[in-house]
């Protein structure tokens, strides 16, 4: 019976540790699955961490490339620049703009060039006057006489001896207004005003251009110009006009010599023709009718008393014409 319990006791006790260790052994497991689970999770996170620094390592390294590679001025898609094109910029950017622009330069052999370039300070002029000549039709008015217009058609010619001095000589032929309305109105008014008309001038003149520009005109079109000043002597043929005693008196002209000065401009439309606009003043003594009728008709008709005293006159007169310079073409002495 003894036996019989402590054998119970033993089986029991068997059974009951290989329940504990069966128990123990499947806890065990299930937590070194768990730790195992853990640790491949852990290490897979790891991994993809690793793996992810190291696509971000060769991203930077690609693009690290590709901007050292632009910074070198590397054309896109991977062309290489033309041997002896500096690298970095300027001309790099034009190669990957256009390639066929590139240039194809050897820069060791351009930069051992000597540096002998001359530098112009001042364009050549638009237009040479030296020996040239220059023909100068006009039409003329007068500006300072109220009672009589002396209009008139002339023409200029000038030679050039250098480019900004010049002699020459000018015509003019007078056609004189003087309305019948104011002769009427002088008699009838009884108005003693002596009065010139002019038949002739020529002069001998000297000419010189003291500036020269351009200007900006109908849109970007460039006019050149210049400016001269003229001065001479020469003959004005005038003749009183009969006022006082026009039933007795018939003046014939005579010449008297006269100085004439002023100014000028020329606009060059190109370089042989320019349109002109002078000022010129002639300078001359005048000899005018006598104020007083003599008593006797002898004394009248004789021609001695028509003439009165002699006054200096100033026909100031305007001229607007054109001028062509012969050669039309010339050619520079220096290069440009």
């Amino acid at each position: 019976m003894k036996k019989t319990r402590i054998g119970l006791l033993v089986a029991a006790l068997l059974c009951a540790s290989a329940t504990s260790a069966w128990a123990q052994k499947k806890g065990a497991a299930t937590k070194g699955a768990e730790a195992g689970g853990d640790q491949a999770a852990g290490d897979q996170a790891a991994g993809d961490q690793a793996a992810g620094d190291q696509a971000a390592g060769d991203q930077a390294a690609g693009d690290q490339a590709a901007g050292d590679d632009q910074a070198a001025g590397a054309p896109a898609g991977g062309d290489e620049l033309p041997a002896g094109l500096p690298e970095g910029g300027g001309l790099g950017d034009i190669c990957k703009i256009d390639p066929e622009a590139c240039p194809k330069l050897d820069m060791d052999k351009e930069a051992a060039k000597p540096l002998d370039e001359q530098i112009y300070a001042m364009q050549q002029l638009f237009v040479l006057r030296r020996n040239r000549l220059e023909l100068n039709p006009y039409w003329s008015f007068s500006l300072n006489d109220q009672f009589v217009q002396h209009n008139a058609p002339g023409i200029g010619v000038n030679y050039y001896i250098s480019n900004v001095l010049a002699i020459g000589a000018n015509f003019n032929w007078y056609i004189n207004s003087d309305s019948a309305f104011n002769a009427e109105l002088r008699r009838s008014g009884r108005v003693s005003v002596p009065l010139t008309e002019y038949q002739w001038g020529a002069a001998l003149n000297f000419s010189y251009v003291p500036a020269i520009g351009k200007f900006a005109g109908f849109g970007d079109f460039i006019f050149h110009y210049d400016a001269y000043v003229v001065g001479g002597v020469g003959a004005l043929s005038t003749r009183p006009i009969p006022v006082i005693d026009p039933d007795n008196r018939n003046f014939a002209f005579e010449p008297k010599i006269a100085f004439n000065a002023g100014i000028g401009l020329r606009i060059f439309l190109n370089r042989w023709f320019a349109a002109t606009l002078e000022v010129r003043d002639y300078i001359f003594n005048d000899k005018l009718e006598n104020l007083s009728v003599p008593a006797t008709v002898r004394e009248q008709q004789d021609d001695s008393n028509w003439y009165g005293d002699s006054k200096l006159t100033n026909n100031v007169q305007a001229q607007l014409g054109v001028s062509l310079f012969l050669p039309f073409s010339f050619e520079y002495r220096l290069p440009k």
